[in-house]
């Protein structure tokens, strides 16, 4: 799987005694290789040999333990000699490979290699990441396929994997905030415990991350209109379709795989949007921990007295000393409290008298009475029912056995409601089972104008005989 890709020595020199040289030297080459100005991939191998100089050079390197498949035991003696060192073995495991053009050598990387670096590269950085970025990437590629699923559908494979991208992300938060409260409850001294809140948590999570959740401009407010946006392009029969041929297109594969890829990737986007609650969750309460650690450690650093152990030492001797019948032995913590009697995982908390008050019954005032009652009439209006829609359906027909999309009448607001149900005819569940078996409806492959109010796809409506 991986070594089929890979030279099978590659990790040789990161796992050796000289790891720390190599991983310096494959930094600086990375700068060199991945340069934005680079046209020709193929560099000369002396450039290559100045760049693992200098790395070594500016390393200060004095010292080289011997490794395994080297043919001298002898450290090196030189800066040249370190470099040759370095060049070969690097060569030998694969880092490097060597081209001959004419009386020149070059050297490259193969695909798999530099894409290998690259990412070592970006596990060395850890570049922050922007959760404001993700989203919105997301939706504007998602916007880009839904508005031109002819031209552009393929930004829906883009906006799949910057979802996947940014759920991975919120793994890597979580996992990084227990690592860090795992090591933060290992130490025992104030100061490592709170220079290492405010080093790595602080400067690197809450800063960079967390902090964006709880500003007003939240970048999960736009969480709703990615969401709706698909479970429209979910019942969209034609933008599903062009959206599968331009996947044919690009992609070069049949119309079947197509499809599945589209619906694979809009649930995949649904997945994670979905479940971003919980896992926001799951995140404050590592956040929670941290800082409650924290907060005891602040609040009882300075509250140690000089010689406190060895009072407290005395007073254990002493206790141990006492007769049996003055402290009885335990033989189990069950049923005798170590901190009271009632459990010995927690004090029980004081209790707080709960002084008496007056119970009045408080008076609502007619205005607010009447704004319920007229809210409540708005409230049924606009609530729809099968019922209801076949009226309105019936009312538009007045006695045909057909209509079409663009003969509705729409003059008020819950016209327009019943409209919308009556598009959806074949997705309202058991409760509209009648309705179906009365009325067929029957789409067309472009797009009307219904009463200058909705645009939407065209359509008739049968009367089943």
């Amino acid at each position: 799987m991986l070594f089929n890709k890979l030279p099978e020595d590659i990790f040789i020199p990161l796992s050796g005694q000289n790891r720390q040289v190599y991983q310096s030297v494959l930094l600086e080459l990375a700068d060199l290789f991945f340069d934005e100005d680079l046209i020709d991939p193929f560099i000369p191998r002396d450039l290559v040999r100045s760049t693992i100089e200098n790395a070594v050079v500016r390393m200060g390197v004095r010292r080289w333990e011997h490794e395994q498949g080297e043919d001298s035991t002898e450290p090196p003696r030189s800066t040249a000699e370190y470099t040759n060192r370095i060049y070969r073995r690097l060569v030998q495991t694969g880092w490097l490979e060597e081209e001959q053009k004419v009386y020149r050598t070059y050297v490259l990387l193969s695909p798999a290699v530099s894409y290998l670096l690259r990412s070592l590269v970006s596990i060395a950085k850890l570049e922050k990441r922007s959760y404001g970025g993700a989203v919105l990437n997301v939706l504007s590629s998602l916007e880009s396929a839904v508005h031109d699923p002819e031209g552009r559908g393929i930004t829906l494979a883009e906006a799949a994997q910057t979802a996947a991208d940014f759920s991975a992300h919120l793994t890597d938060m979580m996992l990084s905030l227990r690592e860090l409260k795992i090591n933060l409850s290992a130490s025992n001294n104030p100061q490592e415990i709170v220079r290492g809140f405010f080093d790595r948590f602080v400067e690197q999570v809450l800063v960079s991350d967390y902090k964006t959740l709880k500003t007003r401009n939240n970048p999960f407010r736009f969480r709703r209109q990615i969401l709706s946006m698909l479970r429209d392009l979910q019942f969209d029969p034609l933008k599903l379709k062009q959206l599968a041929g331009h996947y044919q297109l690009q992609l070069d594969v049949s119309l079947d795989v197509a499809e599945a890829q589209v619906h694979q990737h809009i649930n995949r986007i649904i997945r994670i949007f979905d479940s971003v609650d919980q896992r926001l969750a799951a995140i404050d309460d590592f956040r929670y921990q941290l800082e409650k650690r924290v907060a005891d450690t602040v609040r009882y650093m300075d509250k140690t007295t000089p010689g406190m152990a060895a009072r407290l030492s005395r007073v254990i001797a002493a206790a141990a000393k006492l007769p049996d019948h003055v402290t009885p032995r335990l033989d189990t913590l069950e049923e005798v409290g170590f901190i009271a009697p009632a459990s010995v995982r927690a004090p029980v908390r004081r209790r707080i008298e709960a002084k008496p008050w007056v119970i009045t019954q408080q008076e609502i005032d007619p205005k607010v009475l009447e704004l319920r009652r007229l809210f409540k009439e708005w409230k049924e209006r606009r609530e729809v029912n099968v019922e209801r829609i076949e009226t309105f359906l019936e009312s538009q027909l007045a006695g045909r056995d057909q209509l079409k999309a663009t003969d509705f009448r729409i003059s008020t607001v819950e016209e327009y409601i019943c409209f919308s149900y009556v598009r959806h005819l074949n997705s309202l569940g058991k409760k509209a089972l009648h309705m179906r078996k009365r009325y067929r409806i029957q789409f067309e492959d472009h797009y009307v104008n219904v009463a200058d109010m909705v645009e939407c796809r065209g359509f008739t409506i049968h009367r089943n005989p």
